[in-house]
């Protein structure tokens, strides 16, 4: 053999040495909660407003990814310390609550800010935005757990019926993707979620090597590099000129899921509301039944709109203002807060001027929990 050839041989062997061995540290180390901490926001690129989220990342400057720690890290509620004159209120729930098809201007976090209020020890209230797309509780309960490392004073959660069937609790991936943290949360509270529910994505050791996570790894660097571009437009969103309007000649359909029409609280996932009460301790949290669309149209005689049976939700609202008595929660149910023709293109998702009326009825409702 060559002197050359003996030098390329010995090069490519300690290449895959080094290449295998860097897997195997990663595998074993699994870095990637450590480094998705690490964050040009709140520094050289402004906090986002709203947790990321986007499906057109190009013209949104925005993304959807799985870590929960980049996904903080982006956000303006994690810069810095928390003001000692400020009461912290953060905001829970889909994405009504993120803002789809609204400027960040015209988010309820935002209208709810617009009101400056104080409490009356003199604190400045500031509203967060930690709504997050897709309907489940159990994701709504991951955001509340990562949140209170951050010291809120006041939670808001705003839920609905589509967010509590059972097989909606793992169907998205925010919930899918993390099944370490959502395990720790049912043996914590004692959910009914399975802990083997095939809907959790486990890795392989392959997977978590460097080269199995190299996905998750360009979507972190992918975040930061829209980051530039988000701080220079304050775009996070792409709101398209137009838009299928939300439905209101309905299906006619009946059924809703696998409940019957007398179904009892055990039926629909109120351990988790309990959870995330638990979880917030001594810290107050509001729960609030979110408005939406009442459909005139088509078989409206038997839907309330897409989303809704009338004998599903009506069975729901009774359910809920039982569950709030029985367990002393605070509780305010405003599904019809809202003008019905302040809806865009779902029955849940909000006008700015739909926005302005829900937040001026929260705003009602929060008065009497400002004590810092």
């Amino acid at each position: 053999m060559s002197e050359s050839m003996r030098f390329l041989r010995n090069v490519l062997g300690k290449a895959t040495l080094l290449f295998v061995a860097v897997n195997l540290l990663f595998a074993t180390t699994d870095p990637l909660s450590f480094l998705g901490n690490l964050s040009l926001y709140n520094g050289p690129i402004p906090g986002r407003q709203r947790i990321p989220f986007g499906e057109e990342p190009d013209k949104a400057y925005n993304l959807s990814l799985n870590s929960l720690e980049a996904m903080f890290a982006s956000h303006e509620l994690t810069a810095g310390a928390k003001p000692v004159d400020e009461f912290r209120v953060i905001l829970i729930g889909d994405s009504s609550v993120w803002g789809f098809l609204l400027e960040n201007q015209d988010t309820l976090s935002a209208q709810l800010n617009s009101a400056d209020l104080t409490t009356p020890a003199g604190h400045s209230v500031r509203f967060y935005n930690l709504g997050y797309p897709t309907i489940s509780l159990t994701k709504d309960l991951l955001i509340i757990d990562e949140a209170m490392r951050y010291q809120p004073d006041l939670i808001i959660w705003l839920v609905t019926l589509e967010s509590m069937p059972h097989n909606k609790q793992t169907f998205t991936p925010l919930v899918q993707h993390n099944p370490g943290r959502v395990r720790a949360l049912i043996a914590e509270y004692g959910l009914s979620i399975d802990p083997a529910n095939p809907d959790f994505k486990d890795l392989t050791f392959l997977q978590k090597t460097l080269w199995g996570q190299r996905r998750p790894l360009a979507d972190l660097l992918r975040l930061q590099l829209y980051g530039f571009a988000w701080g220079a437009t304050g775009i996070d969103q792409y709101i398209p000129a137009a838009y299928t309007e939300r439905a209101n000649d309905l299906p006619l359909v009946t059924e809703y899921y696998d409940l019957e029409p007398d179904f009892t609280a055990d039926a629909i996932a109120f351990d988790v509301l309990d959870a995330g009460i638990a979880r917030a301790g001594d810290v107050p949290l509001l729960l609030v039944n979110e408005p939406m669309f009442i459909a005139d149209g088509a078989n409206s005689d038997i839907r309330y709109n897409f989303f809704y049976p009338k004998w599903a939700y009506n069975r729901y609202l009774v359910l809920m203002a039982e569950q709030a008595a029985v367990n002393g929660w605070l509780y305010a149910d405003v599904w019809q807060a809202v003008s019905n023709d302040e809806y865009t293109n779902s029955a849940i998702h909000l006008t700015p001027a739909g926005e302005v009326q829900l937040a001026a009825k929260l705003l009602e409702l929060i008065h009497p929990l400002l004590n810092p």
